[in-house]
């Protein structure tokens, strides 16, 4: 994957990730719960993921709110970009905009918890 292609998707892959992430958050808030009590994280690969020992309530949750994600990526994608491409351009983005306190997936796969700083993300992410 090009570094130029990727910055080329950013935006879109961006945009839809975070609006289906958002008119969730915003209807459910088991979401920004379970986010705020860092038993979900952001992925790499623009998929939310679950921390620790999940529930059948909380693997519901993340299903369904990755179940939107994909069909947004899956939208966007053409051009010569694919919805994996579009995935992990959002996951760059979506790793980059949680806050300190919330959890997020290292590009090695460890659940690190956001600080101050910057977040470590793959290093094709622009």
């Amino acid at each position: 994957m090009k570094t130029l292609h990727i910055a080329a998707l950013i935006g879109i892959a961006t945009v839809g990730a975070l609006a289906a992430t958002a008119a969730y958050a915003q209807r459910d808030p088991a979401y920004a719960a379970a986010r705020a009590a860092g038993q979900v994280g952001e992925q790499p690969d623009g998929y939310l993921g679950i921390v620790g020992s999940p529930t059948p309530e909380l693997r519901a949750l993340v299903n369904n709110i990755n179940i939107q994600r994909k069909a947004a990526y899956t939208r966007q994608a053409g051009n010569g970009a694919t919805v994996e491409q579009m995935a992990f351009v959002a996951g760059c983005n979506l790793i980059s905009q949680t806050s300190a306190g919330e959890k997020y997936q290292s590009p090695n796969g460890q659940w690190l918890t956001r600080g101050a700083g910057a977040p470590t993300r793959d290093p094709r992410c622009v």
